[in-house]
């Protein structure tokens, strides 16, 4: 057993030691961290539009295979693949030597008829005053009569063969119909043209210029397209509403790669007949085509333009979170300290979401790694310029 003075003297130098470490301090202290850099901007304010978007496709406005109703040998083919041509230009020539015997053969064939005509007519004189002068009977001016109509008849036919001769001449040289744009021939010279006796496809022509772009849509759209503009339009005397091209409602169109909807149009037709399955119908819009830019074929964004210009803030997509479907961002305030804000969102235009409500102009949005930052939370903002945002477009007013 440990004496009562030992015990008591270990306690008070193990109370010691506590003190003497307690007056040491307890490590060393935790450094604070410094505060998180964050991206912001301002929301960029612009003036925007509502607009329906569609899916669409180019057509040229006049597109004809070129075929020939001539059977011979191509012995000449006038152009380059590709080649911009215009009317009445000669493209190909197949051997019209069997072409032109026949043109001679009936233009002999008229002079023929011209001579019989002119023996039957001088006849038929003759023979009628030889009637006259009782030398000749009634029967035989009867016969140089029908000889006059057959040789008459004779000169028609002669006439329509010639005709006909020319038609088919005309066919060895194929021409142009009208000015525009041709593909890669299909027959070669030296090939034996519809040698089957059918009409042998020799190229395709299509023309340049204006284009046009089909697109569908539902009949809802299109009754509010003819509602908001034709209010500013009267009806006509007759009582008539406006028809579709009368209105001139635009329609912007991007092709594959494009940013935005840099081409401007006009719908110039709407089909008169509404699909059941479907609710929707085909609507065509006029595009200028001054740069050749639009071919046929070519598949095609369309925006058509429902409302006036109106002031809009925008912000990138990429800052925008989603809770439970509520719509939410982060803003940096005066004192650096993150807020969150909730979003009433609208559409999408030129790549940035238009925001309804939620925000102010000045405030400065986490545009990058809001799932870095949380409510409360000191950061160290950078200002940039918004993301994604494209240069500000000329907005046209609806129907202007």
């Amino acid at each position: 057993m440990i004496p009562r003075h030992v015990l008591l003297r270990g306690g008070g130098l193990l109370s010691l030691a506590f003190l003497i470490v307690g007056c040491q301090g307890g490590g060393p202290a935790v450094a604070e961290l410094p505060p998180a850099p964050v991206t912001v901007s301002l929301p960029v304010t612009r003036d925007v539009i509502d607009h329906d978007n569609y899916e669409g496709r180019v057509a040229a406005i006049r597109k004809v295979e070129i075929r020939t109703q001539s059977r011979g040998y191509l012995v000449k083919v006038d152009y380059t693949d590709g080649e911009v041509v215009p009317a009445g230009k000669l493209l190909f020539q197949i051997n019209p030597e069997t072409y032109e015997a026949s043109l001679e053969a009936a233009e002999a064939q008229q002079k023929a008829a011209e001579a019989a005509l002119a023996f039957a007519l001088s006849e038929y004189s003759r023979v009628k005053r030889l009637v006259a002068e009782r030398a000749a009977s009634q029967e035989e001016m009867e016969v140089w009569t029908a000889k006059q109509h057959v040789a008459k008849a004779d000169k028609l036919k002669a006439q329509v063969h010639i005709k006909q001769a020319k038609i088919d001449l005309s066919h060895a040289f194929v021409k142009a119909p009208f000015a525009g744009r041709l593909s890669r021939t299909q027959v070669k010279e030296g090939t034996l043209v519809n040698s089957g006796g059918g009409d042998t496809l020799l190229t395709t022509l299509v023309s340049v210029g204006p284009v046009y772009v089909y697109f569908n849509i539902d009949e809802r759209a299109l009754l509010r397209y003819r509602r908001d503009f034709g209010k500013r339009m009267e009806k006509g005397p007759d009582g008539k509403e406006p028809t579709v091209a009368d209105l001139k409602i635009p329609v912007h169109v991007a092709l594959a790669g494009e940013e935005g909807y840099p081409h401007l149009g006009v719908i110039d037709y709407a089909d008169p007949k509404v699909d059941a399955g479907t609710g929707t119908l085909e609507v065509r819009g006029l595009m200028p085509n001054k740069s050749g830019l639009f071919q046929d074929g070519m598949q095609a964004r369309v925006r058509v333009p429902i409302s006036d210009p109106r002031k809009a803030m925008l912000i990138t997509e990429r800052a925008i979170g989603n809770e439970q479907g509520r719509k939410f961002v982060y803003v940096v305030n005066k004192d650096n300290v993150v807020e969150r804000r909730d979003v009433v969102l609208d559409r999408v235009f030129d790549g940035l979401q238009v925001v309804r409500a939620g925000i102010q102009p000045t405030d400065l949005v986490v545009v990058n790694g809001i799932q870095r930052v949380r409510e409360g939370l000191t950061v160290k903002p950078k200002e940039v310029a918004m993301p994604d945002a494209p240069a500000a477009p000329a907005v046209k007013t609806a129907g202007k």
